[in-house]
């Protein structure tokens, strides 16, 4: 199925020990248990303190924003199960053939490598399968962590000027990144290229 605005709905997106999939009602106490924590509001939009109203406000838009194809906002699991994190894209424009991507890993999940996976899957999907050649991260400098995550998965700064943005604990300076050229699937190709070499390539 295919949503008005043209991104598919709904889908799983599965690799390298990662499900991504939609989020659902019974999803609410692990949101706010994931969003309820000030490092996230510290380098996001996010309401704070997240409770089980800004949950279900939360999972309404969600649901709203797929339904009309405006965005994709993904659980992330190892399992299809619990949600461990998020990761989105939005802000497509069609004609540019370009999109946004973000992410987050609650507090008890991470070091596991779940936000490098979950942008690497769905940033191999936007290219592959939404034909989308730009893809773009807005970070704020001052977040170490996610500047981490987006160098590994091959995201590289732009030197585009700061955008800034609001937040519940005052302003922040985001800088714009870009995937380069095949480094949505450099890390999925290393491990394939690994496992020809034990085990040889399969047709």
């Amino acid at each position: 199925m295919t949503s008005p605005g043209g991104l598919p709905y709904p889908i799983t997106l599965r690799g390298d020990g990662i499900v991504l999939r939609e989020w659902r009602d019974e999803d609410l106490d692990a949101l706010v248990e994931l969003l309820d924590e000030p490092a996230i509001a510290r380098w996001t939009p996010m309401t704070s303190p997240f409770d089980t109203a800004a949950g279900i406000a939360y999972l309404k838009r969600a649901r709203q924003g797929r339904l009309s194809g405006r965005r994709m906002q993904l659980a992330v699991t190892v399992d299809g199960e619990r949600p461990l994190g998020e990761v989105l894209l939005f802000g497509v424009d069609a004609g540019l053939r370009e999109a946004e991507l973000g992410y987050l890993v609650g507090a008890p999940h991470r070091r596991r490598g779940l936000a490098a996976r979950s942008l690497t899957l769905l940033s191999g999907y936007a290219r592959s399968t939404l034909n989308l050649g730009r893809l773009l991260l807005r970070i704020d400098p001052a977040n170490t962590a996610s500047t981490a995550v987006a160098r590994h998965c091959g995201y590289r700064l732009t030197g585009e000027p700061p955008i800034l943005q609001e937040g519940p604990y005052g302003p922040s300076s985001l800088d714009t990144w870009e995937l380069v050229a095949g480094g949505a699937n450099s890390r999925s190709e290393r491990l394939r290229n690994v496992a020809a070499r034990r085990y040889g390539r399969r047709s």
